[in-house]
């Protein structure tokens, strides 16, 4: 296995030069320049806010210390320090927050929106039964349903459409609803699961494509079975091997789906991002790649801090930035930019396949 280190050895000089053609705006994100609009799909890796308007919900992030490194240290619903992925790539507001505010709502719909929400997956129910209220991945595409037609209506058809193609759909998804098997133990096999999980998948894919959709980023699945959750209740500390399978072999089984679905449907293009790769190779040689603690959270109370989310009864660590785990499931803010950063300008397959997600912004329909 290749890891992420080495790579950063071997290609030292290469990502230098990435670093210095990086654009960054005011707030500190990598921008994709070829992209005006972007639509953003998942879980809490890319939640910027969602779950602040959902009654009942567990899935929150909105208390100290999350936000610490956020500007005026502000908790905004991140499940971060600071920023997260999504931030990094380039996010527009959430949905329900665009929501709140009629009077900029459409004009703001033109620039992206963001529908992600912590907790949810793939599967309807995923999130629900720990979290009680989260915003499936069905949902969200219900949601992206409505903000086409608001777009047809302000653009027109041809525009609309144009706008809608060319369009960036940013995914994170699928984790929940391995930790939901672990922390249920519903009765059903892990090859049930997979099958499930990547008919379901295809369904969302064929949804999004018929509104319109044509340019996928999907970040994978990462070795979840690493998280500071799962190794504070695994013998010994160590990661779980058997969601950490999970996780590769639903990364393989996405890039079957994506290439039989680009077939079958002209003008898709995708990009999946190895997230399992890039995020292990870290864990296997933290040192080459930056970091001193890469098993134990920054944040959070228990063994391994994983014990749960991190509040402001938690105890927290001062040097944020050596830390690849936040809290119990989530990376830092350096983790996040340096996970955007290859999804969005690595060389090769070895993290992102078959282009990255600036090539990918290029395509025009």
């Amino acid at each position: 296995m290749v890891k992420l280190g080495d790579i950063l050895l071997r290609y030292g000089v290469i990502m230098i030069f990435m670093l210095h053609v990086v654009i960054w705006s005011s707030k500190h994100k990598l921008v994709m320049a070829d992209v005006s609009t972007i639509f953003i799909f998942g879980d809490s890796t890319l939640d910027v806010g969602t779950n602040n308007y959902l009654n009942g919900s567990l899935a929150t992030a909105n208390n100290p210390y999350y936000g610490i490194d956020y500007p005026h240290h502000a908790a905004t619903g991140r499940f971060s320090n600071g920023y997260n992925p999504a931030d990094f790539i380039e996010s527009p507001p959430a949905f329900l927050a665009l929501v709140q505010k009629q009077s900029t709502f459409k004009s703001g719909i033109l620039r992206g929106v963001n529908f992600a929400s912590g907790g949810s997956g793939i599967l309807d129910d995923t999130g629900n039964p720990g979290f009680h209220n989260v915003v499936s991945l069905t949902r969200q595409i219900e949601q992206f349903k409505t903000v086409c037609g608001n777009i047809t209506q302000i653009l027109g058809d041809v525009k609309g459409s144009k706008l809608i193609a060319n369009a960036f759909y940013l995914i994170s998804v699928g984790s929940n609803d391995f930790f939901d098997q672990f922390r249920f133990n519903y009765n059903i096999s892990a090859p049930e699961l997979i099958t499930d999980l990547t008919d379901t998948f295809a369904i969302h894919l064929q949804n999004l494509y018929n509104l319109g959709a044509r340019k996928f980023g999907i970040s994978g699945i990462p070795p979840i079975g690493c998280c500071p959750a799962i190794r504070g209740v695994t013998p010994g500390g160590a990661c779980n091997e058997t969601l950490n399978g999970y996780a590769q072999i639903f990364h393989n089984t996405t890039l079957s789906l994506l290439q039989d679905f680009s077939s079958a449907n002209p003008g898709m293009n995708f990009s999946l991002g190895n997230s399992f790769l890039m995020t292990k190779g870290v864990i296997d040689n933290p040192v080459a790649s930056g970091y001193e603690e890469v098993e134990e959270a920054c944040c959070g109370t228990g063994p391994f801090k994983g014990g749960d989310k991190c509040s402001k009864k938690s105890d927290v660590c001062e040097k944020r930035d050596e830390y690849l785990f936040w809290d119990w499931f989530h990376p830092t803010q350096k983790a996040s930019e340096m996970a955007a950063l290859s999804l969005l300008y690595a060389n090769g397959q070895e993290f992102v396949t078959p282009i990255n997600f600036t090539t990918l912004a290029t395509i025009q329909h």
